[in-house]
């Protein structure tokens, strides 16, 4: 456990994190992390969550619709 000391970034509160745990969470400057609250507690992740759920219909949909999409690539 790494404990993050809270600071001002103009009006704003923000906080620093270090280069090991931004290797770990595998991101880096200007890259997106989401907020995830979960009942162990508040979770940091570079996974969106809302994309994932919009890959997963687009693979049902062209596993459904594969010889369409056959079709339609030729």
């Amino acid at each position: 456990m790494q404990p993050l000391k809270l600071t001002t970034i103009g009006n704003s509160v923000g906080v620093v994190l270090s280069k090991e745990l931004l290797a770990k969470l595998r991101s880096g400057k200007g890259d997106m992390l989401y907020v995830t609250e979960t009942p162990n507690g508040i979770e940091l992740s570079p996974y969106d969550p809302e994309f994932a759920q919009q890959m997963e219909l687009a693979e049902e949909i062209m596993r459904e619709d594969r010889d369409v999409l056959k079709k339609l690539a030729k």
